[in-house]
């Protein structure tokens, strides 16, 4: 009698693991997939050397209005792809936009210099866009006036360059830390997956949505945005 109770109570943790482990796929295979909803007229990926050669014109046809290429990082480094894919996204007729990946460790100005030599100054391009975060390369952690004064003197010599105001890609824990939004009047891009975010001092303009999104056309996870309604 025993024997059998301890059988059955077994089959049933065994089903319920089961259905547990069907459940994950299920809620993986959404979220691989999942998109915000049509309210937002206009969404698109960001890219970097990492998602290696794109095949733009099927990005563009599942959904992509846009594509943002990370061009540099730091004070020295330049992204393998960002020429090619400049040269692509324009061609399969999507709008294009160029980031830089701010370090705390590199001089502003030399980071505003390794973007304005790396990125043409065209009139057709999005606004250009800093992408703030902590790096785990980069142990600095200067004080809030001085990340704010930084901050300010590469947008104005990127801004200087490209003719556009910047957009302020940031981080939560950046945000909670240094409070950019609330001191630098810039469009802010804020970072959440699946849940729209509230983190910043003004409203957000533009979301990433999902950074494991997988499309037709990339190779591997891209990231998903959508600018707002």
């Amino acid at each position: 009698m025993a024997s059998r109770l301890w059988g059955r109570r077994i089959g049933q943790i065994g089903a319920l693991g089961i259905v547990l482990a069907l459940t994950g796929v299920v809620a993986w295979t959404f979220a691989l997939s999942w998109r915000p909803s049509d309210k937002y007229d206009f969404q698109g990926v960001d890219v970097s050397e990492d998602q290696g050669a794109v095949e733009w014109p099927t990005v563009k046809a599942g959904g992509a209005d846009f594509a943002y290429l990370r061009a540099t990082y730091g004070a020295d480094g330049r992204d393998e792809r960002f020429a090619d894919n400049w040269a692509d996204v324009y061609a399969s007729g999507m709008r294009r936009g160029a980031v830089h990946v701010y370090s705390l460790c590199r001089l502003a100005a030399d980071q505003a210099n390794n973007f304005n030599t790396t990125v043409p100054r065209t009139s057709d391009a999005l606004p250009p866009a800093v992408e703030i975060d902590f790096d785990p390369g980069c142990e600095s952690r200067p004080v809030r006036d001085v990340v704010l004064g930084e901050l300010r003197r590469f947008l104005t010599m990127v801004e200087a360059h490209s003719g556009k105001p910047t957009l302020i890609k940031i981080s939560k824990r950046f945000e909670a830390s240094y409070q950019v939004t609330s001191a630098i009047p810039r469009t802010i891009w804020a970072v959440q997956d699946f849940f729209p975010p509230d983190y910043t001092a003004r409203p957000w303009r533009m979301w990433q949505a999902n950074d494991m999104r997988r499309i037709d056309g990339i190779a591997g996870p891209v990231r998903w945005n959508v600018v707002a309604p």
